[in-house]
């Protein structure tokens, strides 16, 4: 199982011990690409979070994957309720009024994420003007 991961592993672990060294150096605070990757890793992150979500319950009969989850299934309300689970955001696939099948903390991840990617960039686009004005007065 383990070799199965490596090709995955091997990257992961060098982008973030790559990532990490500014940290450790106390050097991210000025470095505009460190806050680029940030954003990039965050923009992954929301992907993988879409895709836990949008997959919860994953099952071709979702009368199943809500039995499986202990829980009653009410046609009536899915059918009543068609748009709820089939828009993009916020992402639902309820069983019944009360039990929804995609986890309660993926919604505000898919939220928050994306902000903070917006916020590293917007960092790294001012830290990129201050550097370039600084280099300016300098020569």
């Amino acid at each position: 199982m383990v070799i199965l991961l490596l090709p995955i592993l091997i990257p992961l672990l060098a982008g973030l011990f790559f990532w990490s060294r500014p940290l450790f150096s106390g050097t991210w605070r000025r470095s505009p690409g460190w806050f680029v990757w940030s954003a990039l890793l965050l923009l992954a992150a929301t992907g993988v979070t879409y895709l836990v979500g949008s997959l919860a319950g994953a099952s071709l009969d979702p009368e199943e994957a809500c039995h499986r989850a202990g829980e009653t299934y009410d046609a009536l309300y899915r059918s009543a309720n068609f748009e709820e689970y089939t828009r993009w955001y916020p992402l639902h696939d309820k069983c019944n009024a009360g039990y929804d099948l995609v986890p309660a903390w993926v919604n505000p991840t898919l939220a928050v994420l994306p902000a903070l990617a917006v916020l590293c960039l917007a960092y790294a686009v001012r830290l990129a003007v201050v550097r370039r004005r600084s280099d300016k007065k300098g020569t």
